[in-house]
C-alpha cells in the first residue's frame, strides 16, 4: 500500500456517462497531487471508457449503497480514499483540491472525515456554499457536508467501513461513527478556496419538508442516531432520570395562562386572543406580551378586550397586557410566566390560533402522570389567502410529529428541529429553569423553545396530544416564509449549539447511573 497515495471512488452508469463524467475524470487526472487511483462503482454494469478507471460492477441492483462502498474500498489501495458522490450531480475538483486535502488531514492529530466548502453551479451562475463546522451537537441528519469527503483509510478500516445494513442514511450512519473517535475537520472558503464545483438547481428552504420524508428512512435515521448516542454515553434509556414536576405556584388561581408574545401584529392578535377566550375549559387567561414598545399598534388592539374597550366581555377570560421595549422572545416568556394566575402555560403565537378544546385535552394528559413535565399538541396548517380569507392548507396532513415515542422520543429530538406544537409547561417549572434570552451563540429570537423541550425532556416525561388543537398559519409576514440561506444556517448554529450543551449534559446525567 503506498504511503501516499489517494484512491478515488466515484459513481458511473449511463446517467452521468459522457461529458459530465468526463469532466469529472478530467479534473482528477491533472491534480497537482498526482499519486491517484480511480475506482468507479457501476450499478448497471456499464463501464467508463477510459483505461485509468478501475470499473466495481455491484452484483445486483439491490446493493445498498454500504455494500457497494465496501466492494470497492477493498480494491483500493491507497492510505487515503476520496469519495466523491456524484450519483445525482455532476461534479469537478480544483486542481489543488487532493492536496489541500491530505495537507488538513495533518492539521489534526486523529484526522477521521475532511469535508469542504464548495462552488454551486445554477443556471450559469456560481455561488460559494459555506458549510457549518462540525462539533459533537451537527448530529441532525440533515445538514450539508457536501459532496467530497476524504477519509484516511485508518479511520475507515477502525470503523470496519460502511454499513451495509442501512438502506437509506449510509453517509450519516458513516459520518457520526467517524466521529466518535476520529476528528471530522472542516476547510472553509472566504472567496475563491472551494475544493470542488457541484451543477445543480440550489434548494428552497421549506421548515414543512421533514412532513414529506418517507417514514421507513425516519425511523433508520432515528436507528442511526440512538446507535450514536449510545456509543458516545449521551444516550437516555427509556424512563431514566424522570423526577415529577413541581407543585403548582402558591397563588395560582386558574389552569393555565396562554402567554403569546407580539411585535406589530394589530391583524392577527384578535383571533388569537379569541380562540383563548373559546376554550372549553373557562379558567384560562391570555397574557399578550407587547415587546414593539407602547407605540406598537398591538397594544391598542389588545386593550379592546380588556375592561373599556369595546370588545371586553367580563363573562370571557380575561386579558392581560404586559408591553416592553426590546424585542426579546425569552423575556416575554419568562415575565409573563412570572406574572401568570394559571398552573400551565400554553403556547400560542400571535398569528396562530387554539382550537376550542386545547386546554381541556392539554390538562387531561398531565392528569395522568405526575411525572409529566412538558404536553406537545399536534397541528394543522393554514394559510392567509389575498383576499384576507384562511384556509385549511388540505395537502398537509395535521403535524401529529408522531416520530415522538415514548421509549426513545428525546433522543431522536437531537436529530430533528422540533417536536410539536402548541407546547404547555407547568408555570412553575418555566421560573425554575427559563427560556432562553438569546445568550447562546447565534441566537436571535430562535429556539428558545427547542432548547426547553431539551432540557425538560431530560428530567421529565413529555407527554403528547395526538388531536390537532393548534391551527399554524401561514402568511407573507410568517418567520417560516421565505427564509434565506444565511437565516437557516443561523438558525441551525443556535440549534446545534443547544443539542451540543443537551449532549454534554446527558453524559454527565448517565455518568450518575
Amino acid at each position: 500500500m503506498s504511503d501516499d497515495k489517494t484512491s478515488v471512488v466515484l459513481f458511473y452508469n449511463q446517467e452521468n456517462a459522457g461529458q459530465v463524467f468526463n469532466d469529472l475524470l478530467h479534473s482528477l487526472e491533472i491534480q497537482n497531487d498526482s499519486n491517484v487511483e480511480i475506482f468507479a462503482i457501476s450499478s448497471d454494469g456499464s463501464e467508463p471508457p477510459s483505461g485509468n478507471v478501475t470499473t466495481i460492477k455491484v452484483p445486483s441492483s439491490d446493493e445498498t449503497l454500504g455494500a457497494q462502498l465496501n466492494l470497492a474500498f477493498s480494491k483500493t489501495t491507497g492510505t487515503n480514499i476520496l469519495l466523491v458522490d456524484n450519483r445525482s450531480n455532476p461534479i469537478v475538483l480544483k486542481k489543488g483540491a487532493i492536496s489541500l486535502f491530505k495537507l488538513a488531514c495533518t492539521r489534526v492529530k486523529e484526522p477521521g472525515l475532511i469535508y469542504s466548502d464548495y462552488e454551486l453551479l445554477e443556471k450559469g451562475s456560481v455561488k460559494e456554499v459555506h458549510l457549518l463546522k462540525h462539533h459533537i451537537g451537527r448530529v441532525r441528519d440533515n445538514q450539508d457536508f457536501g459532496k467530497v469527503y476524504f477519509i484516511p483509510r485508518k479511520a475507515l478500516q477502525a470503523i470496519n467501513n460502511a454499513n451495509p445494513e442501512i438502506k437509506f442514511n449510509t453517509l450519516y450512519d458513516l459520518r457520526l461513527r467517524l466521529s466518535q473517535n476520529f476528528e471530522v475537520v472542516h476547510v472553509a472558503n472566504r472567496y475563491a478556496g472551494s475544493l470542488y464545483r457541484v451543477t445543480a438547481e440550489s434548494k428552497s428552504q421549506n421548515v414543512f419538508d421533514y412532513l414529506l420524508a418517507s417514514r421507513e428512512s425516519q425511523v433508520e435515521a432515528e436507528e442511526v442516531l440512538t446507535s450514536h448516542l449510545a456509543k458516545i454515553k449521551a444516550k437516555l434509556n427509556p424512563g431514566a432520570h424522570y423526577m415529577e414536576r413541581p407543585s403548582k405556584p402558591a397563588g395560582a388561581s386558574l389552569k393555565a395562562s396562554v402567554i403569546i408574545p407580539v411585535n406589530n401584529r394589530p391583524d392577527f392578535i384578535g383571533q388569537a386572543i379569541e380562540s383563548v377566550q373559546a376554550q372549553t375549559v373557562k379558567e384560562v387567561e391570555a397574557i399578550i406580551v407587547v415587546n414593539g414598545g407602547d407605540d406598537d399598534p398591538t397594544v391598542a388592539a389588545v386593550k379592546r378586550y380588556m375592561p373599556g374597550g369595546d370588545k371586553y366581555d367580563a363573562q370571557k377570560p380575561s386579558v392581560q397586557l404586559l408591553v416592553f421595549d426590546i424585542n426579546n422572545l425569552g423575556l416575554c416568556l419568562n415575565m409573563g410566566a412570572l406574572a401568570a394566575k394559571g398552573e400551565y402555560y400554553v403556547q400560542l403565537d400571535s398569528d396562530d390560533r387554539l382550537k376550542a378544546d386545547a386546554v381541556e385535552k392539554i390538562l387531561a394528559v398531565y392528569n395522568d402522570d405526575p411525572k409529566i413535565g412538558m404536553v406537545i399538541g399536534s397541528y394543522e396548517v393554514w394559510e392567509k389567502q389575498n383576499d384576507g380569507s384562511i384556509t385549511r392548507m388540505e395537502n398537509l396532513p395535521v403535524v401529529t410529529h408522531d416520530e415522538w415515542t415514548e421509549e426513545n422520543g428525546r433522543n431522536n429530538l437531537l436529530r430533528i428541529n422540533g417536536a410539536g406544537a402548541p407546547r404547555s409547561i407547568p408555570i412553575e417549572l418555566i421560573r425554575q429553569v427559563g427560556f432562553s434570552v438569546n445568550e447562546e451563540p447565534y441566537c436571535r429570537n430562535y429556539g428558545e423553545d427547542y432548547g426547553m423541550v431539551l432540557k425538560l425532556s431530560e428530567k421529565h416525561r413529555i407527554g403528547r396530544v395526538w388531536d390537532a388543537i393548534y391551527e399554524v398559519i401561514r402568511h407573507s409576514g410568517g418567520t417560516d416564509h421565505s427564509i434565506d440561506q444565511a437565516t437557516v444556517d443561523r438558525n441551525d448554529e443556535a440549534k446545534d449549539f443547544m443539542r451540543k450543551e443537551a449532549i454534554l449534559r446527558r453524559i454527565e446525567l448517565n455518568k450518575g447511573n
